[in-house]
């Protein structure tokens, strides 16, 4: 800002992030980042075969299999959460990202409005993809920017 520069941010919201991690792609990236294939079973195991049921004044409803996400109030979920979401700064060219748990905010500043403009625009469409390779989605109601 000192130097003249146009600036913007914009504060990214994932879509119920914890619950629809797709273990499917978890796994592969905790085998690309050298886990060990014991190591990886065991958290196969600890992924797979969840059920959850819900109390209502209570009655207990049925069980009901789990397919995503990973389980909250653990001491392993949020580590599994960043392994996930770690390589998504590798999909942006021109803006730089600050991630903290579920929240990301990507920057990008320039010597025009029109230069900051197409920047976080060409970022944010790279993070479309990402997010959709990734079976994510954003919050649009709870995602802002800020010039």
């Amino acid at each position: 800002m000192d130097r003249g520069f146009f600036n913007i941010a914009v504060f990214l919201d994932l879509q119920k992030a914890f619950d629809t991690i797709n273990h499917v792609v978890l796994l592969k990236k905790l085998d690309f980042y050298g886990l060990e294939t014991s190591a990886l079973n065991l958290l196969k195991s600890y992924l797979e075969n969840r059920t959850q049921m819900c109390s209502v004044n209570g009655t207990l409803s049925r069980k009901k299999l789990i397919t995503c996400g990973v389980p909250q109030g653990s001491i392993l979920g949020p580590l599994l959460f960043l392994v996930y979401i770690n390589d998504l700064p590798n999909s942006l060219e021109y803006s730089s990202t600050r991630m903290f748990a579920d929240d990301t905010t990507l920057t990008a500043s320039g010597k025009s409005v029109a230069d900051v403009e197409m920047a976080i625009n060409y970022d944010l469409a790279n993070v479309k993809r990402w997010l959709s390779a990734n079976k994510l989605s954003l919050n649009l109601v709870k995602t802002e920017y800020l010039y």
